[in-house]
């Protein structure tokens, strides 16, 4: 198997990954009148994936940083699969955090190894494609696991979502296992030597990036469901179809990021990603008020989706070009970050629709997209010093 098949299976792994995270969005309200719980409650859920996830990641990595990358990333996925086979079959709101909980402790460490490994056995020239390809899987999983997720909770009890991950999470241990290279492990890094990187002024731009892109991206879209349905006024019998095509934009997003990075570089990908973000977050606010046919609003959701995944792979490789010779940390700082982001936003956005309502979470998520970029500014002119300074 060549290594760039090797790539499009840790996309797979990711995928799957993404779809026990990001599927709660997809069936947000279902689980809210399961549970008899608010849908700012079950909003919640994300946050705490969010959280257990970005606290835990960098701990485990530190923990795990000598092991050879394909036994961490199989072990990773059977924590995963327990998880979900507990959020198939443990009763009530309680016993299915604590689930989400475990879910989130493996798929930490499964995307940042997937990630590492990505980088690592990809062809000289193309590790921001590879990078990509991963994230790719992510987008994937809005694609696909998304609104089958929907329709499996309109059909049938929205759990079973779980039992068919946890089906696919033991035949990926599997393939895993026999097809991918032996990767060596990063030299040890303490957690306290990991944090300390935050000092440096370029690091923390870069990951300031990703926590106000991601978190003004999550305020919006943790609440996509209800915010169609309520605000935007669209059927239950389209919403699959709408949640589809948002997934499709997502995966050309990603695919457009990475090529894009490898062929006109980092900033002008970045920059214009970041700018027609807030563009689709406006025009959706807009389009909303003004208009009662779905068909706009769709388009407009997928531009929004585009425009949001072209930063994902792009914003990987950029942090990683800033320390090369850390990626492994700098990825696992990412997805930290990330994933604070993502919980920030899901909390914000409940805060939001507590104290108002569900239409002006789209203008706060663009206000966070907007603070990205000015991060995105002040790391070009740190990259620009520093490269001054090693020629002098």
């Amino acid at each position: 198997m060549t290594s760039t098949w090797k790539v499009y299976l840790l996309a797979l792994v990711s995928f799957l990954v993404g779809t026990s995270e990001y599927v709660i969005s997809g069936i947000l309200d279902k689980i809210s009148v399961s549970l008899n719980i608010s849908i700012t409650s079950a909003g919640q859920l994300v946050t705490i994936f969010s959280l257990i996830y970005a606290i835990c990641t960098p701990v485990t990595m530190a923990l795990t940083a000598k092991i050879e990358r394909q036994k961490l990333l199989v072990a990773a996925m059977g924590i995963f699969v327990i998880a979900n086979v507990l959020a198939f079959v443990l009763p009530g709101y309680g016993l299915f955090v604590a689930a989400r909980a475990l879910m989130a402790l493996g798929a930490g460490t499964v995307v940042v190894t997937a990630l590492d490994i990505a980088a690592k056995i990809a062809p000289k020239g193309k590790q921001a494609s590879s990078i990509a390809n991963v994230v790719m899987g992510f987008t994937a999983s809005l694609i696909i696991g998304v609104p089958l997720g929907r329709m499996a909770a309109a059909e049938y009890r929205w759990r079973s979502v779980f039992g068919l991950l946890a089906l696919a999470g033991v035949l990926a241990m599997i393939v895993l296992y026999f097809t991918l290279p032996r990767v060596k492990g990063d030299a040890p890094v303490p957690l306290s030597q990991q944090l300390r990187f935050l000092k440096n002024r370029r690091t923390f731009l870069g990951l300031s990036i990703t926590f106000f892109w991601l978190g003004g991206y999550s305020v919006a879209y943790t609440y996509i469901s209800p915010y169609l349905i309520t605000v935007a006024g669209l059927h239950e019998n389209v919403l699959s179809g709408v949640l589809l095509a948002f997934g499709i934009a997502s995966l050309i997003g990603s695919k457009f990021g990475g090529y894009s990075t490898d062929k006109w570089g980092v900033t002008p990908t970045l920059t214009g990603g970041m700018l027609l973000h807030i563009a689709a977050l406006i025009l959706l606010t807009v389009t909303v008020i003004f208009t009662s046919s779905w068909l706009p609003i769709v388009a407009i959701l997928m531009l929004w989706s585009f425009a949001a995944w072209s930063t994902g792979p792009t914003q990987q490789y950029n942090l990683v070009r800033i320390e090369p010779n850390y990626s492994g940390i700098m990825l696992s700082l990412n997805q930290s970050t990330m994933q604070l982001s993502m919980a920030a936003g899901a909390g914000i956005g409940g805060i939001v629709i507590g104290q108002f309502s569900l239409s002006p979470i789209t203008w706060v998520g663009a206000i966070g997209v907007l603070i990205a970029i000015l991060a995105s500014f002040l790391l070009n002119a740190q990259m620009k010093k520093k490269v001054n300074t090693s020629r002098i």
